[in-house]
């Protein structure tokens, strides 16, 4: 089989579980390493992205919370660095362990990674990316009352504070990442979404207070690289139409077009499936020669199999 360059975007579930300490975190991660490496095993080349919307939502009330002015909190973009930052260094370990496991010689790299976003970007005047743990309606007033944050009420599940979320232009680091692939290195990279930063007219990189989207991110690295497959793993098997009704139907296959018309259709859930959809759509469009697949993590084997979640392509082939 002709080996892949394939850029895998890691749902939450891959990291954390109900119980948010470091120990169930890196428990976690051994688990999701033991199956990533099936591709390392199958000849393919892979680059590991990663989300961090509950650890840098906990960080950040930690950093409040022991806020003086001898030890000020540090703002939203420091948090993402230090969130890819232990993430990527467990993710690492994890799959380093899971390689030797495996007899596989092969070195793996956690990157604190910067994206570029523009500060014309509509996002930043209409916050809208959830981050940190669900509050009550209450707790919510509160927090709204005593600062200038938002929240939001989340599927149904509590109220969250909601940052802008701006898509990413470029990734700052991407030679370097290419170079790592290119020397048969596995990288960790966007953490997070990445660092969110502005360029200058100077060419000098600001970070931002917000939050890129990890799939749209996910995304940019995948069509910059030029992967052959851009892999986002979540919690279910399939991307669904007519989702929770009667007539619900799993996609297997389906291509760019079509999945447009189901996004016009308002058939995917902003916030959950809808950016998963966009941003595989977006990759193949980028990168017509490449597949994006959409599917569970543990349903690694039959995407490598390639039978095996909601394979989307161009439609030309």
């Amino acid at each position: 089989m002709t080996k892949r360059k394939i850029v895998i975007a890691l749902g939450g579930n891959a990291i954390l579980t109900d119980n948010p300490s470091a120990q169930a975190q890196q428990k976690a991660l051994k688990q999701t390493a033991d199956y990533l490496v099936q591709f390392v095993k199958n000849g393919d080349d892979i680059v590991v992205t990663h989300g961090n919307g509950p650890q840098v939502g906990n960080l950040m009330l930690q950093q409040a919370a022991a806020d003086s002015l001898k030890n000020p909190a540090m703002p939203l973009d420091t948090c993402v660095a230090m969130t890819q930052g232990s993430i990527g260094y467990w993710l690492q370990a994890a799959l380093t362990e899971a390689l030797k496991e495996n007899d596989i010689n092969k070195n793996v790299v956690s990157l604190v990674t910067q994206v570029e976003v523009s500060e014309k970007d509509t996002a930043f005047s209409h916050p809208s990316k959830p981050v940190g743990p669900f509050l009550s309606k209450e707790d919510a007033d509160t927090e709204m009352a005593t600062s200038d944050a938002t929240f939001i009420e989340d599927a149904g599940r509590g109220w969250r504070k909601v940052v802008p979320s701006p898509k990413p232009i470029t990734i700052k680091e991407i030679k370097v990442i290419d170079t790592l692939v290119s020397n048969g290195v596995i990288p960790v990279t966007v953490g997070g979404g990445g660092i969110p930063v502005i360029k200058d007219e100077n060419g000098r990189y600001t970070g931002i207070e917000a939050v890129i989207d990890k799939d749209f991110a996910s995304q940019t690295l995948a069509a910059s690289l030029h992967a052959d497959l851009l892999v986002i793993l979540t919690n279910v098997e399939h991307v669904s139409i007519n989702y929770k009704l009667p007539n619900e139907k799993n996609l297997t296959k389906a291509t760019v077009k079509q999945m447009k018309n189901y996004i016009e259709q308002g058939q995917f859930l902003p916030g959950s499936m809808l950016p998963k959809v966009e941003a595989a759509v977006n990759f193949v469009e980028a990168n017509p020669s490449g597949k994006a697949v959409i599917t569970s993590l543990e349903n690694i084997q039959a995407v490598i199999d390639e039978n095996g979640g909601t394979i989307i392509t161009s439609g030309s082939d």
